[in-house]
C-alpha cells in the first residue's frame, strides 16, 4: 500500500522520525557538501531534506507523485512544491543539476520509467542520491514508518536497476541501524546502534543510499511518448 504525504508529514513529526531526519540531513551533507547556484529537485516527500540547499541552490522545487498528495513546502513561505504524474514529469530535458529521490521509488508504480524520467531531467555532469529501504533490514517490514510500503530494493538489486537505466553508480551507503519503534530506550540508543551497526552488520541497515550520475556514453532506449506532460496540482497557487 502507497503511502500519502500526510502519513509520511506524521511519521516525521515523532521522535523516531526526528531523529531519523537529522541522521539523513547529515549523511546528505556529507555526499553534497553545497549546491550554491544549482538546480535542485526532489521527487516523493523530501521536505526534511530539500531544505538542506534551498537558501543556496539557484532553483529548490519539491514534487510529490499524484497518488502521493501534496503538502506545502516550505512552510510558511512562497510554496515551491507540486505535484504531478511520476511517468511524465512537467520539466524540460536536462533541467536539473542535483536530483533527490526519496519516499518515490519504492512507492513507483513503475520504477524504471520513474528513472527514465529522472535521467531525462538531470544534466548530464548532473548527479542522483536515491534513498530506499533495504530489503534486508527490519525497516522494509514496519508500516509504522513511511519505509515500510512499497518495494523495497536490495543494494545489488537498486545498482542492476541503475546501471541497466544507463546511471553509474558512484557511491553506496547504509543507514538507519536502530529498532523501528518510538521505544524511549531506541531512540536512547539510536546514535549507538548506527555506529555499531555501520561497523558490523552493515548488509542489515534500515536503508540504502545511493549516488548516481548519467551514463551519456550510452544511448537511452527511451521512445517519445505523445502524453502531455501535466501538474495535477500546484500547492503555490
Amino acid at each position: 500500500m502507497a503511502i500519502d504525504a500526510r502519513d509520511a508529514a506524521a511519521f516525521y513529526e515523532t521522535p523516531l522520525g526526528g531523529m531519523t531526519a537529522k541522521l539523513l540531513r547529515q549523511i546528505l551533507l556529507d555526499i553534497w557538501p553545497g549546491c550554491a547556484g544549482l538546480s535542485v529537485l526532489g521527487l516523493g516527500y523530501v521536505g526534511p531534506y530539500l531544505q538542506l540547499w534551498r537558501e543556496q541552490s539557484a532553483r529548490c522545487i519539491a514534487l510529490s507523485p499524484a497518488h502521493m498528495g501534496c503538502r506545502a513546502w516550505p512552510e510558511g513561505r512562497a510554496s515551491l512544491a507540486c505535484c504531478a504524474e511520476e511517468e511524465a514529469l512537467p520539466f524540460a530535458d536536462l533541467s536539473f543539476d542535483r536530483i533527490l529521490l526519496v519516499h518515490g521509488l519504492e512507492q513507483a508504480d513503475n520504477a524504471r520509467r520513474t528513472l527514465r524520467e529522472a535521467w531525462r531531467l538531470l544534466k548530464d555532469d548532473g548527479r542522483m542520491v536515491i534513498i530506499v529501504p533495504n530489503r534486508r533490514g527490519m525497516w522494509a517490514y514496519a508500516e509504522s514508518t513511511p519505509f515500510g510500503h512499497g518495494q523495497p530494493y536490495s543494494q545489488g538489486q537498486l545498482v542492476r536497476l541503475l546501471e541497466g537505466l544507463f546511471f553509474t553508480v558512484e557511491r553506496q551507503q547504509p543507514a538507519l541501524f536502530a529498532l523501528p519503534l518510538q521505544w524511549r530506550a531506541n531512540l536512547r540508543a539510536f546514535d549507538v546502534l548506527e555506529r555499531a551497526g555501520q561497523a558490523l552488520l552493515p548488509q542489515f541497515a534500515g536503508l540504502t543510499i545511493i549516488e548516481a550520475t548519467k551514463d551519456v556514453q550510452a544511448v537511452m532506449p527511451l521512445k517519445r511518448r505523445p502524453a502531455r506532460r501535466r501538474v495535477l496540482v500546484d500547492v503555490g497557487r
